[in-house]
Order: C-alpha cells, then structure tokens, then sequence
C-alpha cells in the first residue's frame, strides 16, 4: 500500500510518453479481457449465433451472405463475421468450434479502445494523464467483459474510440494545439469505415452529434474543413460499398429489409424482444459498467462542468452527451449499447485527476466505488447459491475478496487524497478480480454450461459426429440454444420428439429435452423404434431462465428376425 502512496501524476508522465502510454494502456485491457477468452464456454445466444455463421462463412467459402444453419441471419453488416473469419484462419480451424479464436476480435477492439483512448487523451492532457485514461478503459468492467466475447460491441468500441481520438487530435489542431499529420486523419476514417463494417450508423452517428454540438456550441466549423472529407468519403465507400451491392444482389435487397425494417427500425420504436427500459437506464447502471473508473464519477462530473471551457472537456461532453441522450431515448436498451462512449468518460475522470478534490466528492466517489464492489463481491455466492455449485465456493470467495480489495484499497487511498495512486491501484485490482470472477468462477459454474456438458458426454459415449465416429447429423429435441449448434456444427437438426424418433430409426444420435420426452417416446413407439438412453445432462438455460434436463439417446438394432 505504501508504494501506491508513493505513485503521482509524474509517475505517468514518464510511462506515458510517446507510443508508451498506448502501449501499456493496450496491456491493461489485454491483461483484463484474456481470461475471459480463454476460459468461458461458448455464450448463449448471440455469440453463439456469430461464431457460427463465421464459422459457416469458412466452411463454405461464401464471404457475402451472412447464415445460421439454413436461416439468412440479416441483421448486422458483415464486418465481424470477417474479422472472426480471419482470426480463426490465422490460429484456428473451423474444425476445432474453438470459440476463444472468435473472441480475438473483440479482445482486439477493447486493446485498440484502450490505446486510442490513451492516445487522444494525451493530446489535451498530458502524456501522463492519458495513459491514466486509456488505463480506466481499458480495466473497466465493460469493456473488459466485451472483450471476450464474440460480437460486435468489443471491436465496435475499438473502432469508434479510434474514429474519435484521431477526431479529438485534429480538433486541437483545429484550435491552434499541436499539428496533426496526414496519418490522424487516416485513422479517423479508418474507425469510420470499421464502425459501418460493423454495425452499420453508430460510428457514424457518434461522429456526427460530436461535430453538431461542438459547431452548436463554438459558432466555428472552418476546421471541420480540414477533415479530409474528399476522399475520406471515397475511401468509407470503397471500402463499404462492394459488399453492400453484393449482399443487395445475393439477396434480392433482402438484407436491408431484415436490417432496416427488421432490426434497427423495431429498435429505435420499441422495446424489441423485451429489451424496453426507462429513461435513466444506462445512466443507472454507469457506476457497475464503469468499475472501478466509478472512483472518480463525482469528481469527473464536478471538473466536467468546472472545465467546460477546456478544449478537452468540451470536445469529450460533445462526443458523450448527445450520444448517450439518443440511447437513452431510444426504447430498447442493451447495457453494452453506450460502449461506444466510454472512451469520454474516461477522458473527463482523467481530467479530474489535474486539480485537487474536496472532501464530499472524495466521499461520495469512495462510497459510490465501495457499492458497486460490493454487488460485484455478492454476484458469486449469489449464483452458488442460485445454481447449487459449492465446488465453486473458493473461487467466488477469491473473486468477492479482489472486487472488495479493489474498492476499499481505491476508496482509502482516495480519502487520502492519493487520487492518481487510488486510480492506479483500483485499475490494478480490478484486473485481478475480473480475472478471477470470469476467468475462473464463470467457467465453474457447471449448470450454465448445457451446450458444453452435451458436447462433453457425446464424446465419451463415441456419438459426436464431428469426431467421426458416429453418424450424424445430431437431432436435438426441446432445446434449441445457439451454443449446442456452434459446438457440434451447422447441420444440426433443431426439432421437436418426432425429428428425435425420425433421427434414431435412421441410426443417428438423438437429444432430447425433458419437456420433450414423452413426445419423442411416443414417436418411437409408433415407428417401431429402440432407443437407448446413453447419458443425461442437467443445468439451467440461462436464456430462457429455466432448469432443464438433457438426454442423449442412441439407436438400438432390433432384430425382427422371427
């Protein structure tokens, strides 16, 4: 404790210097995200539903049209299905269904978020201070739970942040700052073109409301001139179009209208897939997402409006307030959706961290970080409790100690007023505990992992077809999660008791869940078939939030020989 005493602003003065301080702001959020990829199985449901239509893409070398098994799966572009695609190919095969070689994508993007955030910041704030910066994004929750996981929102967030920092440098410049190159100017668009790969306007949307506000409140746009707008745009559309036209003809336009009309439209008018939330969500939830930069939440909002003249804090409230009002008024909410902003918020705590803080914002940001480590602390023993796993015990007691250390060690600094060594101790204890929580507790707790066990028990039987030792394709009756497709492939057959009777009589494997058994029995009976049950799994379907029983039955020749 006493060297973290001793830790300043000076400290990150000389570790932030040049091309240092995104660096190491990258290797926090390596250290934070990589236990996550390698460790937790494949995620119900929409990580499962994108590793497998990469998956899809590798195996039949289509690199246009985006499937789930048979179904056209149009609802995001196709930027991350390619990045998976490509990962995969580089350290992967599709054979193997290794779902960590699809998470290197996002854990690339929170490393990128975390670099690019370092890297604009230190700009307007120092080379010190932006490190600071790149180092709270990089270990918060957030982001470092994004990073393994195989969607879009982990790279997104990297591509927007980068879109943004290169955006912030050229608006200093703008003012008189330091002169940017022609290379800040690349990597502007460069994030542009990668947020419309994919996930269509939101990198573009973010860009716009920053530019909109700061003209709003500056009444000066002749920088916004210097853009590079020419062939920016002729760059964002070679680089977007080709595939749009492709998907529009493979299609017949029907990408757009499952996109369009499918997905984004029932979003933005209502609460789709019950998704619906008030207006205050996200913000509510701010102090969980952010952990453990919730520190400095009170002080960076009192600094914010104290500094709003700054070019830093008015550049970084342009690119977080209209943004984050658009997600809150949107009417379905997903707690990843305002991701793309976060690389803000750290820049107006780092900026908190210039000027000394009085006692009430030093209490309330303490107590605010003491809360939230204190839900994280009871998530574990909760969900021992919840899902009956007290193998698990020891390392929810582990994950529960570092959450607590990294709160009260960071809120006692904190009311010392070491608030850069409350920082860097909060950032390092917060790695650890998440280390610790989705590294080692998740992946412990059996119940959660169906698709997993499933997989597992197929194996030791011999009747995993993938291994080619058993006909396939597998039959699965009652239980349709998109895991269970990803771990034993695509022609897996999602059915109801009849399909599980029809896959026995033709000597194929046959799963079966609870609910569904007397329909599959019954079937059975009426064909004249025998069934032998080879195994029996039990957890609970998180998506669904229910228990359910798995099991796995294979086909018995019956001699009919009189």
């Amino acid at each position: 404790m006493t060297w973290f005493e001793r830790i300043g602003a000076e400290n990150f003065d000389l570790w932030g210097r040049g091309a240092r301080g995104p660096w190491i702001a990258a290797l926090i959020a390596l250290a934070a995200g990589l236990p996550g990829v390698l460790a937790v199985p494949p995620i119900d449901r929409d990580e499962s539903r994108f590793a497998e239509a990469s998956a899809q893409m590798l195996e039949t070398k289509d690199f246009v049209s985006i499937h789930f098994q048979d179904q056209p799966r149009f609802k995001k572009p196709v930027g991350i299905y390619w990045l998976q695609a490509l990962s995969v190919g580089a350290v992967s095969h599709v054979e193997n269904r290794a779902i960590w070689a699809y998470r290197l994508p996002s854990l690339a993007g929170a490393m990128l978020a975390a670099a690019a955030c370092a890297w604009g910041a230190a700009a307007f704030l120092g080379p010190g201070l932006g490190l600071l910066a790149g180092a709270l994004l990089g270990s918060s929750f957030m982001v470092s739970t994004e990073a393994g996981i195989a969607a879009t929102d982990g790279a997104l967030c990297g591509a927007v942040t980068l879109a943004m920092a290169a955006l912030g440098r050229l608006y200093l410049a703008g003012r008189g700052g330091p002169p940017t190159g022609r290379m800040t100017t690349v990597l502007l668009w460069t994030g542009v073109a990668l947020s419309v790969l994919l996930k269509g306007p939101i990198g573009p949307m973010v860009m716009a409301l920053t530019l909109l506000a700061l003209a709003l409140w500056e009444r000066r746009v002749r920088w916004m001139g210097k853009l590079g707008w020419a062939w920016g745009l002729i760059g964002l559309a070679a680089v977007t179009l080709p595939w749009a036209m492709a998907i529009t003809v493979v299609s017949d336009g029907a990408f757009w209208g499952a996109a369009v009309g499918g997905d984004l439209a029932p979003k933005l008018l209502g609460d789709q897939e019950s998704h619906g939330a008030p207006f205050g969500y996200h913000l509510a939830l701010s102090p969980l997402l952010l952990f453990p930069a919730t520190l400095l939440l009170p002080a960076g909002a009192l600094a914010s409006w104290r500094d709003r003249r700054a070019p830093a804090v008015r550049f970084a409230l342009c690119w977080l307030i209209p943004a984050w009002l658009v997600f809150e008024i949107t009417p379905t909410k997903l707690i990843h959706y305002t991701l793309p902003l976060f690389g803000a918020v750290a820049w107006l705590m780092a900026n908190a961290l210039a000027a000394p803080m009085g006692p009430r914002v030093r209490a309330l940001g303490a107590g605010l970080l003491v809360l939230a480590g204190a839900v994280f602390a009871m998530a574990g023993p909760l969900a021992i409790l919840r899902l009956h796993v007290p193998s698990a015990g020891f390392l929810a007691f582990l994950a529960a100690l570092f959450f607590l250390l990294a709160a009260l060690g960071a809120a006692w600094l904190f009311w010392r007023q070491k608030a850069v060594a409350a920082t860097a101790f909060a950032c390092a204890a917060a790695v650890l505990a998440h280390a610790f929580m989705i590294g080692a507790l998740v992946p412990a707790l059996k119940p959660l992992w169906l698709s997993t066990d499933v997989v597992r028990a197929l194996a030791a039987i011999g009747a995993n077809p993938r291994e080619g030792v058993a006909q396939g394709p597998v039959t699965v009756a009652g239980y349709a999660e998109p895991s269970l497709v990803f771990l034993l492939g695509a022609d897996t057959q999602l059915g109801g008791g009849k399909d599980a009777a029809d896959a026995i009589q033709d000597g194929r494997p046959a799963i079966v869940e609870g609910r569904a058994d007397d329909a599959f029995k019954a079937a059975l009976r009426a064909d004249g078939a025998v069934a032998r049950l080879a195994g029996q799994v039990q957890g609970l379907d998180y998506s669904k939030g229910r228990a359910e029983t798995l099991r796995i039955y294979q086909p018995v020749t019956v001699d009919k020989r009189p």
